[in-house]
């Protein structure tokens, strides 16, 4: 029961967050940035935001920067949105697995093409 309290609770944490980074005026943080994950641990302490930016690999490091150089911000105004007990510290990661999946996605494309 309690694991499943957890999972609405990421679900909400993920939609939230969100609205909030399309929100920012960051100019270090890309219009294609998305929110791919979160993931709270069970004392709503802390949640790890995994978060997808498309671009260079110096997109990315400075999209990370400003997210966590914000995440002050999008924490308190989750915790304005959402009715929790503790709003959990944010921990933004990157996450990768988009890209690497267009990536097996074009591969097999062209497999697929030069089997043709």
């Amino acid at each position: 029961m309690a694991q499943n309290r957890i999972n609405k609770i990421n679900e909400q944490l993920m939609r939230t967050i969100s609205e909030i980074v399309r929100e920012l005026k960051d100019s270090r943080i890309p219009l294609m940035t998305s929110v791919v994950h979160v993931s709270a641990t069970s004392d709503l302490r802390y949640a790890k935001v995994r978060v997808s930016v498309m671009g260079n690999d110096d997109v990315k490091k400075k999209a990370l920067e400003g997210l966590r150089s914000s995440a002050g911000y999008v924490r308190r105004e989750v915790g304005r949105r959402i009715d929790i007990r503790y709003t959990p510290e944010l921990i933004f990661e990157l996450d990768t697995s988009i890209e690497y999946g267009a990536t097996i996605n074009k591969i097999l494309h062209e497999v697929i093409k030069d089997d043709e």
